[in-house]
């Protein structure tokens, strides 16, 4: 069980587009797709800047494909794992050439030049025994690596890892280069994502698709930890039974509808959560009762209306002014090294007044702090 290390070559027509490639997202992998389905799929796929690589200069060696043996559409294949992108260039380019672009584009890409037949003839490949073999490569490459896929498409080949290939967060993790934390939240935010599925008459999955890095980052915080009952150290196997319990379903709706927005009859309701850097606003909003009611109480909630309600700007004003104080404090030891500095002391000015504005919404304080100024100046003259 292993990929060959003899590079073999094989002919266009003899090389199937995967219909499990990660990339296409769990929507389109599941329709099954067949070979035009999927070249159409990867239309957008930027592919143009391929084609025109392999036109100067062929198909390099180093690129070879990696296939698998399979059997596709009832017939033993060459299933591309690897490089299906590089495959599906080559596809619309061969359609150029047979005078059948796709569009404009392709037709200008091709242009006078004429394409040297072993482009078609001899595209050079790997041959893995097994899909499991490759999926190491895969993971470092395009979850851990420079060719990255996107967040959906990562968790769903960490899924697959761990369901499939039967592997511990611990071996994926070794096998992609990747943290183990990160492995097991990729994981239980793609479990997360299939329960969110089973309630899709309630849910906008594809909105959530589109989000899943949200939904990824969120599982960090401790108040959708507390509000889902999610258990984020849950074990492969606890994980796939489904990370939110039944009796917490409903949250699950409402979370989804604050974090992603729904589109129901044409009607959009937008997130309350539109920027990820938001997302510590929205963690102390569920981990407060009284804010989490108002939110699943009302039809069109306001973030910062239930950030208030959670005690959320008396938080920033007391780590605003503690802030402040610490600043000060670090001064108060040298600022009598610069007393004769005008710019200092005008700073100065301006942090009194500061003070003094702050302290006429306190008016007990006020006086209590002008008592002991008060007493401090009799105790200096009593001394001298």
């Amino acid at each position: 069980m292993a990929v060959s290390s003899t590079l073999a070559y094989a002919e266009l027509d003899q090389l199937r587009l995967d219909p499990q490639n990660p990339r296409l997202g769990a929507e389109k992998i599941a329709k099954k797709f067949d070979q035009d389905s999927l070249l159409d799929a990867m239309r957008d796929w930027e592919l143009e800047e391929l084609a025109e690589s392999f036109l100067e200069s062929g198909f390099f060696v180093q690129e070879a494909l990696l296939v698998v043996r399979e059997k596709l559409d009832g017939e033993s294949s060459l299933v591309v794992v690897e490089g299906n992108r590089r495959l599906a260039a080559l596809l619309y380019l061969e359609r150029a050439s047979a005078g059948k672009p796709v569009n404009a584009k392709w037709r200008e890409l091709l242009g006078r030049r004429k394409i040297k037949p072993e482009l078609f003839k001899k595209i050079p490949y790997l041959l893995a025994d097994d899909r499991k073999d490759v999926r190491g490569y895969l993971g470092f490459r395009h979850v851990s690596g420079i060719k990255e896929w996107d967040p959906p498409e990562k968790a769903a080949f960490i899924a697959k890892m761990i369901e499939e290939d039967n592997l511990s967060y611990e071996q994926v993790m070794r096998r992609i280069g990747s943290k183990t934390e990160t492995v097991r939240r990729n994981y239980i935010a793609y479990r997360t994502l299939q329960q969110m599925k089973a309630h899709d008459e309630l849910i906008d999955v594809a909105r959530v698709e589109e989000r899943f890095s949200v939904l990824f980052l969120s599982l960090r915080t401790h108040g959708t930890q507390d509000y889902l009952d999610i258990d984020i150290n849950a074990s492969p196997e606890e994980a796939r039974r489904g990370p939110v319990p039944k009796s917490r379903l409903d949250a699950l709706v409402h979370f989804s509808k604050w974090l992603f927005g729904r589109e129901e009859n044409g009607v959009v309701t937008e997130t309350i959560v539109r920027d990820s850097r938001q997302m510590d606003r929205f963690d102390k909003v569920l981990a407060n009762a009284k804010a989490r009611q108002y939110l699943e109480r009302t039809t069109t909630p306001d973030l910062d209306v239930a950030y208030r309600m959670a005690g959320g700007e008396e938080y920033e004003i007391f780590n605003e002014l503690e802030e402040a104080v610490g600043h000060l404090r670090g001064v108060l030891g040298i600022i009598h090294e610069h007393r004769r500095s005008s710019r200092v002391e005008a700073a100065v000015e301006k942090a009194a007044r500061a003070a003094l504005e702050l302290l006429r919404g306190y008016p007990d304080l006020r006086a209590k702090l002008l008592d002991e100024e008060n007493e401090y100046d009799r105790a200096t003259r009593k001394r001298s």
